[in-house]
């Protein structure tokens, strides 16, 4: 199921070109995050980084309306955007304020019991509530889209799809995983070979020389071409894993749950009830026989 939804999802993007305005949109804003970070600080782009999530989330949840109603062109992808962006943002900040919340807790528990605040126990104790939240809340977002789930039926609708479908959502996951790092992995290289001349230093230092290489020295090494290049590579990450993972993820949920064939009806949804013709005749007084 999980390479089928992908291969439905690679066919779609490439019938559809509405579909990588996320993604156009996406890397636009990597790319002037990353310059802002450099010429600008941190002040700024952590900033950009809030209103960048905000725009990304709207053209992801066009993406989502624009595979359910099997709709096309930018209209329509704004349109469902605007329609279903607070049944797919609500669900995230709860998850998020749930996160931290737990998080809060953690560090006050330990602090109640003495415990000094060692920050791999504080990291350790979070991911082991953080990765199945995530889990099980993944598909949220689809459930508010595609089932008209409101804010914590979506949550719960997302928890009993994974816990019924565990081994098919695993297998989500690690095909999604492993696009991402394949993608990742080829920018990489155009990366480093764009900059080849300016990274050949690097080649004649030590493991310990590279690790104690900071942020501020590696921008120094690579220069003002090199940030923008960066800044391209920023640009075709988003292009490409935005539009397909959200796309795949789209195809995935409308597959493990039927919702093509759904008729949506408020919080709930129903499928259509299909009536099988059977051969026979009417009498004289109107009554159906049927062989």
């Amino acid at each position: 199921m999980a390479i089928q939804s992908l291969v439905e999802a690679a066919r779609l993007l490439r019938n559809r070109p509405d579909l990588w305005v996320a993604g156009v949109v996406t890397g636009l804003l990597a790319a002037a995050i990353w310059l802002v970070l450099v010429f600008s600080g941190e002040f700024f782009a952590g900033r950009l980084v809030v209103l960048a999530g905000l725009a990304v989330v709207f053209f992801i949840t066009g993406i989502y309306g624009l595979i359910r109603h099997d709709e096309a062109g930018f209209r329509p992808l704004v349109k469902n955007g605007v329609q279903y962006y607070f049944r797919v943002l609500l669900p995230m900040l709860v998850i998020v304020f749930m996160v931290i919340l737990v998080v809060a807790l953690v560090a006050v528990t330990l602090s109640l019991v003495g415990s000094p605040m060692d920050p791999v126990l504080v990291v350790s104790m979070t991911l082991i509530f953080l990765i199945p939240t995530l889990l099980l809340t993944f598909f949220a977002d689809t459930a508010g889209v595609f089932e008209d789930q409101k804010v914590f039926a979506s949550i719960r609708r997302s928890t009993l799809l994974v816990s019924e479908n565990l081994t098919r959502v695993i297998g989500f996951f690690f095909v999604s995983l492993f696009v991402t790092c394949a993608v990742l992995f080829w920018l990489m290289i155009v990366w480093e070979a764009l900059l080849y001349t300016q990274l050949e230093p690097l080649t004649s230092y030590t493991a310990e020389q590279i690790q104690a290489i900071t942020a501020d020295q590696l921008l120094a090494m690579i220069g003002t071409n090199g940030i923008w290049v960066s800044a391209a590579i920023l640009f075709l990450a988003g292009l490409v894993l935005v539009p397909l993972l959200a796309s795949y993820k789209a195809c995935f949920f409308r597959t493990l749950t039927g919702s093509s064939g759904t008729v949506s009806s408020g919080n709930r949804t129903s499928t259509p009830v299909s009536i099988q013709q059977t051969t026979g005749e009417y009498d004289s007084k109107g009554r159906w026989y049927k062989y």
